[in-house]
């Protein structure tokens, strides 16, 4: 298993060199790293899958109601570590390939569209539900087709990264939880989903000027 900065380093490479200097992006990789450590056995793909099942099982606990919104909010942030995890274990042991990197973009994506009808089952109009998994979904979009053309760098780190969104769905689930006893849950939702959609268009924005500068080089 690499050292934790090895890891940062190696991880920052698969990423086109995007650093990890963040608190956040450090902080994050680094609890999946320190998880990743004592499962270094685990084949990355059982962890990759059981981050989509999980992310899958947060739907209808969410559409449960009242305070079973804290344990979906629970699973939604259980399955963003799982998505790290098989990260840090492909990258750590020194398994990582361009199969599975793609195959964890794949997950990642599936897994923020569960995020999104947790949202809708919670509460959220469907219409806020769509706009705010769109929004987890175009960044990394516009990153892949600027890669097609030919740009090596990740761009800039947004504040809609997927740490940030894991966070906002699951502490949005889990608060609704919290309060749902005060008739509160749809407004909570509805707030969480909305401020996950508006980060998602600033980074949209963020991005498309980093990108643009990129592309004009």
């Amino acid at each position: 298993m690499l050292s934790r900065d090895e890891y940062l380093a190696a991880w920052s490479r698969w990423h086109g060199n995007t650093p990890t200097d963040s608190p956040l992006v450090r902080g994050w990789l680094t609890a999946a790293w320190t998880l990743a450590r004592p499962l270094a056995g685990l084949p990355p793909l059982v962890a990759t899958a059981l981050g989509l099942l999980v992310a899958a099982a947060a739907v209808p606990v969410a559409g449960a109601g009242g305070t079973w919104l804290i344990a979906a909010g629970l699973l939604v942030g259980l399955s963003g570590l799982l998505d790290s995890l098989d990260g840090a274990l492909a990258i750590g042991t020194g398994r990582a390939s361009q199969r599975g990197f793609v195959l964890d973009s794949v997950v990642d994506r599936l897994t923020e569209v569960a995020y999104a009808l947790a949202l809708w089952v919670a509460g959220a109009p469907g219409w806020l539900a769509v706009a705010f998994g769109a929004l987890c979904w175009l960044p990394d979009y516009l990153r892949a087709r600027a890669g097609q053309a030919g740009v090596e760098e990740t761009g800039l780190l947004s504040i809609w990264e997927r740490p940030t969104r894991v966070a906002m769905s699951g502490m949005t689930l889990g608060g609704a939880g919290v309060v749902a006893g005060l008739d509160l849950v749809a407004g909570v939702v509805t707030a969480g989903a909305a401020v996950g959609a508006a980060l998602g268009a600033v980074a949209v924005v963020q991005l498309g000027f980093s990108l643009r500068r990129m592309l004009a080089g």
